[in-house]
């Protein structure tokens, strides 16, 4: 037997000769995939990639149609912990880690949903990436941030860069762990969760997990999967591996009897990475067809062009599934715009978790138990080149003025010449809406909805 083979069957033991209680207040996992855009699932339509296990859990529970983030990973991760648009938390490019810098975001000034959840009495833990601050510098960050305990991937040790997939460097709540040599990161990552709802049910305490999922971020690594069939690494063998990592996290939740009382999320933060000036990234016969962009996916509805770091639909377009008790309506789909900003509200709000912090943000409790609830009317964007809003049908970017027709995705079509100006009147009401929301600050009366 292998050391997975060996954890699962112990769980399993664990859960059926234990008394696996559960508390009154809800369990929440939060499972955040690096690099992986809505058309990365076929429960999206896709049609280039295997995600059997994420297809599963959408038709279990509710699959939100429209989710965005800004489209790299540290605004995105940002606005996820603090609720703030990136106008206002100022993150707007990549924070340089993997440099070992000594900036960091001052959670100390931007309150986190992390610390409100904390305080309500909940365990809080977190894993993988944290490009938030280089833990050499900053080793009490993520406490700072509101978690008890990590499992992190220190990207900065002793003066250059660490791997995260084989032979990784962990930081397991301030230590660096020895012995993984042979293990493969995103599996020790979910060990680790899984252990995590372990103990927190053995000792009947609510938890609240954001498992940062290291795949299926470049640069390409056989999984243990291509290893085992002798098979080279591609895009896709590791997103069917990150899908097999949630199917493994699923199961575990169910063999611990704590579906009904615990809400799994799983989204991407940011649209996938297809920067590769040649088909090696993907090494799937479906790319590159005649009269395509090299990078094009596929799916039932039409070509997705575009990627990661891109302020469209591609990069910011990111999938969100909610799965647990049976108050989720099984197989359903919600079609409103939901923003990342969303997220602290919502995590608050499922936890009971009262706070006075001002957020961008609006609470979908309602409408991931499928009743109405306030809606959105728009999605903001923010990167070094600009930031973007989108209301469902155009997407405005602001620096450069563009308006772009985006009522037919996954097309997107910039307007010019003639048709931009009978357009006016879009452009018009875009800025006056950029301009509200701008000026209507996280501590402004709600006179004017923030979303």
């Amino acid at each position: 037997m292998n050391r997975i083979t060996i954890f699962s069957l112990s769980l399993v033991l664990m859960a059926r000769f234990s008394v696996a209680a559960t508390t009154d207040k809800p369990n929440v996992v939060l499972i955040f995939a690096d690099d992986i855009g809505y058309e990365g699932l076929g429960a999206y339509g896709g049609l280039d990639f295997k995600t059997p296990h994420l297809n599963q859990m959408a038709k279990e529970g509710l699959r939100f149609q429209s989710m965005y983030t800004s489209s790299i990973c540290t605004p995105s991760r940002v606005s996820l912990h603090t609720g703030t648009y990136t106008f206002r938390h100022k993150h707007t490019d990549i924070l340089p880690v993997h440099k070992g810098t000594k900036q960091k975001v001052d959670f100390r000034k931007m309150p986190t949903f992390g610390q409100q959840i904390q305080k309500n009495g909940y365990m809080t833990a977190v894993t993988g990436k944290w490009q938030l601050a280089t833990l050499e510098h900053w080793p009490n960050h993520i406490r700072e941030a509101g978690f008890d305990s990590w499992c992190i991937w220190q990207i900065w040790r002793n003066g250059k860069k660490t791997g995260r997939h084989w032979n990784p460097t962990f930081n397991r709540d301030g230590k660096v762990l020895d012995g993984l040599e042979k293990q493969f990161g995103p599996d020790v990552l979910a060990d680790y969760v899984i252990e995590k709802m372990t103990e927190a049910t053995q000792v009947q305490k609510p938890f609240f997990i954001v498992h940062n999922e290291l795949l299926p971020h470049w640069p390409l690594v056989q999984t243990p999967q291509d290893r085992a069939l002798n098979r080279e690494a591609t895009m896709g063998n590791m997103i069917e591996y990150m899908d097999t990592l949630v199917g493994r996290i699923l199961k575990s939740v169910n063999e611990l009897g704590i579906k009904d009382n615990t809400y799994v999320f799983f989204m991407g933060d940011n649209g996938l990475q297809v920067s590769y000036r040649n088909n090696a990234l993907y090494k799937n016969p479906r790319f590159g067809q005649p009269g395509e962009n090299q990078h094009t996916r596929h799916t039932l509805k039409g070509n997705v062009d575009g990627a990661k770091a891109d302020l469209n639909d591609a990069g910011s377009h990111v999938p969100f599934i909610v799965w647990g008790p049976k108050s989720i309506p099984a197989g359903g789909v919600n079609q409103e715009l939901v923003d990342v900003v969303d997220l602290f509200e919502t995590f608050c709000e499922l936890t009971a978790t009262k706070h006075r912090v001002e957020t961008d943000g609006r609470s979908i409790v309602n409408q991931i138990h499928g009743k109405d609830g306030p809606p959105r009317r728009w999605v903001h964007q923010g990167l070094p080149q600009g930031e973007s809003i989108f209301d469902g049908e155009w997407r405005y970017l602001i620096k450069s003025e563009k308006l772009i027709d985006a009522r037919k995705l996954p097309k997107e079509r910039e307007l010019k010449g003639s048709e931009l100006v009978e357009s006016k009147d879009i452009i018009d009401r875009m800025k006056s809406l950029y301009n509200r929301i701008k000026s209507n600050g996280p501590a402004a009366p709600k006179s004017v909805p923030r979303y």
